[in-house]
């Protein structure tokens, strides 16, 4: 029923193309153009926490790492083929430059990575205006997906949440490092230094409207 569901979704998003929009999606589901994007977190997080930044780092590096070798895990364990080799749908996929990918499409690596970006720095960043944006951002990427023939609805629904489980998980993490071990430390604490993040009593962390 529920695969039913999902792949008649599929076929309408895909079925809603242009030549426009191939060329618009296949560049918005790239890697190399959000490079700028990754820098930019990176430069942000480093001027704002300074000290603490290489400890940030590390947890981004782990959770980048966790997100998308998980989402290749639960390929493998599940085994469900991407839409545009799926036999059930033969002919029936739009799919533009003939890229399909891998042979596997539960759950996306792009909607788990995405969104494991997106949860991970607006925790950090904390500004309404960005978390919009960066949602917003990954939504899309999971969008294009769909659109690019590639993957199921329920794969980037499903990626998605696993990505900003994963990015709320490292936060978490974080968060119980400074307060265990960073609170402590001068060097992490001096004046010009990012004020420290709530204390452990308080994990969850609110989002300035700035």
């Amino acid at each position: 029923m529920l695969e039913h569901f999902d792949q008649q979704l599929f076929l309408f998003i895909n079925s809603l193309n242009s030549p426009f929009f191939d060329v618009v999606m296949h560049t918005i589901s790239g890697k190399l153009i959000w490079v700028p994007l990754y820098l930019s977190i990176l430069i942000y997080l480093g001027i704002t926490y300074k000290r603490k930044f290489l400890i940030i780092l590390i947890f981004i590096i782990l959770a980048a790492t966790l997100s998308d070798q998980s989402s290749v895990l639960i390929k493998n364990i599940f085994q469900r083929l991407r839409p545009c080799n799926d036999p059930a749908l033969k002919g029936l996929v739009h799919l533009v430059n003939g890229e399909c990918g891998g042979l596997l499409g539960f759950v996306s690596s792009h909607a788990t990575n995405s969104f494991d970006v997106a949860l991970l720095s607006l925790l950090f960043i904390k500004k309404r205006w960005y978390s919009i944006s960066i949602i917003a951002w990954a939504l899309v990427i999971g969008y294009s997906r769909v659109y690019l023939g590639v993957h199921y609805p329920g794969d980037v629904l499903c990626g998605s949440i696993l990505g900003a489980f994963i990015g709320w998980s490292m936060y978490q993490l974080y968060v119980l490092t400074d307060n265990i071990i960073l609170k402590d430390k001068p060097y992490f604490n001096s004046a010009s230094n990012h004020p420290s993040i709530p204390q452990k009593r308080d994990l969850s962390t609110g989002i300035k409207d700035t």
